[in-house]
């Protein structure tokens, strides 16, 4: 059955017309002109739903029943990011290869092995008493505006013409995919492993800053170290990595401009070059530019005397953005704030009872196992005192232009195959908490979504296994508290920082209980806050359930320092903390160079300019420019002294913690004269600062302006950016925009020069007045470029700008600009 319009102009056509040009203020919302109306008749639909999309792009939607209520938020969100939809199920299926060719077939056949294989009714139903209806109906949604799509293909976005190609339905197997799950613990073992075959533990834990404690990180002597260095993680590397496109992948590929031109990222889950140095070698991991802030106020602290929780959850930037914003109304659902577009509910928001937000915390739910193969049976891997036999499946992946490839899959008792070293009889395979019913990542929101009190979101926390994180909640009736969450393998006999023999001696023992992790109600100091920096409390009982590395302190730090200060905390204090640009390291390290002696007059002059610097990476300050160059240098010339060059492509990036404390108090490692030296490496990482700024702006300092284009901006690139023409790209990508701020400040800009990655979501909530909370979604609600909702909140949030996040009736009215109405299809005739 076919969907159907009023007799209105057509919706995709009507909706660059929907909105008037207006001032985007942070507190506005009157409504001065009548929302457009439009109508659909939709084959699925129980009964009438309205979805009031106000002035920022946000759809309030309210139906009558819990079906209806999810199919709607299924549909609306497939209508507005359809080509990220279309992408989404492609990487979660194995299917990039039928659209961009061969080149795609490593990612797919990773995808096939790392699926989720179980009971998928107790899988969608772990999520929600009632989930496996509810991502049914989500995926009803999505299905029903892909049918009216794929009839009617000019309603789609621009990408689907480019590459000649039309979305596909959906399954609930594609909701439930764990491809985009922030899980980064494979590629620290594997590269903590090789690095510890380099230089030995001992060095290793010098460099690494491990904490709490010191864990022990010898490899078993069952393992051939020089073995982990073959590109082991491929198929897992290359399904998690992001889709790009190429100029001859689009339709009219033989007027490209650059047949070898590489797209940005649709989906960037992980930053291209984070974890990466070759496209077939896992590079270093460095958490410096993906974290997230979070924190939470008791009323004791609050202008309202009720509680204030704010999150801003860091990802890669990208267009369109990786969440959405949503507001579903039904009986026993009142639910408001952001998400995955690609999944039902919210994971971030407030209920009419509470709030609560999230940040990464590190636990370790993945293991590398190493089994010695049979030679006579490459397909035998020893276990316990005799052979086991691999399970292999096989499955065909289209191939653009090509017959199916066959592959084939395969898997030992703890999991996939990543894989095989035929020679030296050995084969790698992976173990993941993941691969578990309830490893979908932030679908346990869903109960979330319903909680009451503290007691009720601590038991919908219990389902939450992936990705591991810091759960923090506010409610009206004055309680905060915070919640570790996640998948916890318990480990008896080693720690998981290291691939281990698949023989049998490393098993695990089952899973922590989710209540176990650290948590707490109402803490004394009134607030608490989580950067991912380490928050485990002292003498924790459980210490190998949970992660060695964690992010620097700086941003956690920060937040602390300012709500230690403040006792009359309000919606507007946490927006300008969310924004707050200092940096500590900038306070720890620029003394250090104040008595550093220099003969340069040049060196200098551009020293002077920290003289009476603030230490607040503004994007108009020509000291933030200097020291962010600085910094970077200094950075880059520490590794070189205190990293082996040997270890240099798998060692983790150097800690600021343990770079500020080595040149703090310098030690034998500096040499015979420790103070001389580091006064050295400090002037000289000035000297090689200054003559990059030179370089790059000249020799006036003025021009030193870190927010330069040239220097420290904003600039969304689209998938598609680097496959087309100049006038396609002037549509689809957004920016530049002047940024400030780093790694290490609240307002976490990443260390490139265009920003990577940062808190382009954002809630602060207001527990007093619901309607008095604030947010931001950069570059917009949209991913049609079409949409004046596609880049309408980009600039709003680079000047660091809010809008309010409405949740009462009489408020949303009066910021409708658009008025969807979804009602059952009439019988045929």
């Amino acid at each position: 059955m076919s969907g159907r319009t009023s007799a209105r102009p057509h919706p995709r056509r009507l909706l660059g017309t929907l909105l008037l040009a207006t001032a985007l203020t942070p507190m506005a919302t009157s409504n001065s002109y009548a929302a457009e109306i439009e109508t659909l008749e939709l084959p699925g639909l129980a009964e009438p739903v309205e979805i009031v999309v106000d002035r920022w792009g946000v759809p309030h939607i309210v139906a009558q029943n819990e079906h209806d209520l999810f199919f709607a938020q299924g549909f609306h969100a497939a209508r507005e990011r359809t080509f990220q939809f279309e992408i989404w199920r492609r990487q979660a299926t194995g299917a990039v290869a039928e659209i961009l060719g061969r080149r795609e077939l490593l990612r797919d056949k990773g995808a096939r092995l790392l699926r989720f294989r179980g009971d998928l009714k107790r899988e969608l139903n772990h999520y929600h008493p009632r989930g496996e209806a509810i991502v049914t109906a989500f995926v009803e949604g999505i299905n029903a505006w892909i049918d009216i799509a794929r009839r009617e293909p000019e309603r789609l976005s621009i990408e689907f013409e480019l590459l000649g190609i039309k979305p596909e339905r959906w399954t609930p197997e594609v909701v439930i995919s764990r491809h985009q799950g922030l899980v980064r613990n494979l590629t620290e073992e594997l590269q903590v492993g090789r690095s510890v075959s380099l230089l030995g533990p001992d060095k290793v834990r010098e460099l690494v800053d491990f904490h709490p404690g010191e864990p022990e990180i010898a490899l078993d002597p069952a393992i051939d170290g020089t073995l982990l260095f073959a590109d082991i993680l491929a198929p897992y590397r290359a399904a998690r990595s992001e889709v790009r496109f190429r100029a001859e992948d689009l339709v009219n590929a033989d007027d490209a401009d650059d047949p070898d031109a590489r797209g940005a990222s649709l989906f960037p889950f992980e930053k291209r070059g984070a974890h990466a140095e070759r496209a077939d070698e896992a590079g270093p991991f460095d958490d410096r530019d993906i974290g997230s802030n979070n924190w939470v106020l008791a009323g004791t602290r609050t202008k309202s005397g009720m509680p204030i929780l704010a999150n801003d959850p860091h990802r890669v930037l990208g267009v369109p953005s990786l969440r959405t914003f949503a507001h579903l109304t039904a009986p026993g659902w009142n639910v408001i704030g952001g998400g995955e577009p690609v999944l039902p509910g919210v994971s971030i928001g407030h209920n009419e009872h509470g709030a609560w937000g999230l940040t990464i915390f590190r636990i370790d739910c993945e293991d590398l196992y190493v089994y010695e193969t049979n030679p006579d049976d490459p397909l035998q891997y020893k276990y316990g005192d005799g052979w086991e036999r691999m399970t292999t499946i096989r499955e065909e992946i289209p191939v653009k232009g090509e017959k199916p490839h066959v592959v084939e899959l395969r898997f030992t008792r703890h999991g996939p195959v990543l894989h095989e070293n035929r020679e030296h009889n050995t084969a790698y395979a992976l173990r993941a908490g993941w691969q578990e019913v309830g490893g979908a990542p932030y679908l346990a929101s869903l109960r979330m979504n319903v909680a009451r009190d503290w007691e009720s979101f601590r038991e919908a926390c219990s389902y939450s296994h992936i990705p591991g994180e810091n759960m923090i909640w506010a409610d009206r009736d004055g309680h905060i508290g915070w919640q570790a969450v996640g998948i916890a393998p318990l480990r008896k006999n080693w720690n998981g920082m290291l691939p281990v023999p698949g023989d049998g001696r490393y098993e695990w023992e089952g899973y922590l209980p989710i209540r176990d992790l650290p948590h707490l109600s109402d803490p004394e100091q009134a607030y608490w806050n989580t950067s991912n920096e380490h928050v485990t409390p002292e003498g924790y009982a459980h210490r190998r359930a949970i992660g060695w590395t964690w992010t620097d302190p700086y941003r956690g730090d920060r937040v602390r320092e300012v709500l230690d200060d403040d006792r009359d905390h309000t919606v507007e204090h946490s927006v300008a903390l969310q924004v707050d640009q200092l940096s500590i390291p900038a306070r720890k390290l620029v003394p250090l160079l104040r008595d550093v002696a220099i003969d340069d007059p040049k060196l200098n002059a551009a020293r002077a300019l920290f003289d009476d610097w603030d230490f607040v990476l503004a994007r108009d300050s020509t000291a933030a420019g200097l020291y962010a160059m600085w910094e970077r240098r200094l950075e880059t010339n520490v590794r070189s002294r205190f990293v082996p060059s040997v270890a240099r492509r798998y060692l983790p990036t150097l800690s600021m913690r343990n770079i500020i404390g080595w040149l703090s108090d310098p030690d034998e490692r500096f040499g015979e004269n420790p103070p001389a030296a580091r006064d050295e490496l400090l002037r000289k990482s000035l000297a090689e600062a200054v003559a990059e700024m030179t370089e790059r702006f000249g020799p006036e300092t003025a021009n030193w302006r870190y927010g330069d284009e040239k220097f420290k901006h904003a600039h969304l690139k689209h998938a598609l950016s680097d496959a087309v023409d100049d006038e396609t790209r002037k549509r689809l990508d957004v920016g530049p925009l002047p940024r400030g701020g780093n790694s290490y400040t609240v307002d976490n800009t990443g260390r490139d020069d265009r920003q990577p990655t940062g808190g382009t979501f954002r809630v602060v909530i207001d527990t007093a007045d619901w309607d008095e909370s604030r947010a931001t979604n950069s570059p917009g609600q949209s991913g049609d470029p079409a949409s004046p909702h596609y880049g309408d909140l980009f600039k709003p949030w680079a000047e660091g700008e809010f809008f309010p996040l409405l949740y009462s009736r009489d408020k949303i009215e009066a910021a409708a600009a658009r008025k969807i109405q979804l009602k059952p299809i009439s019988e045929v005739d």
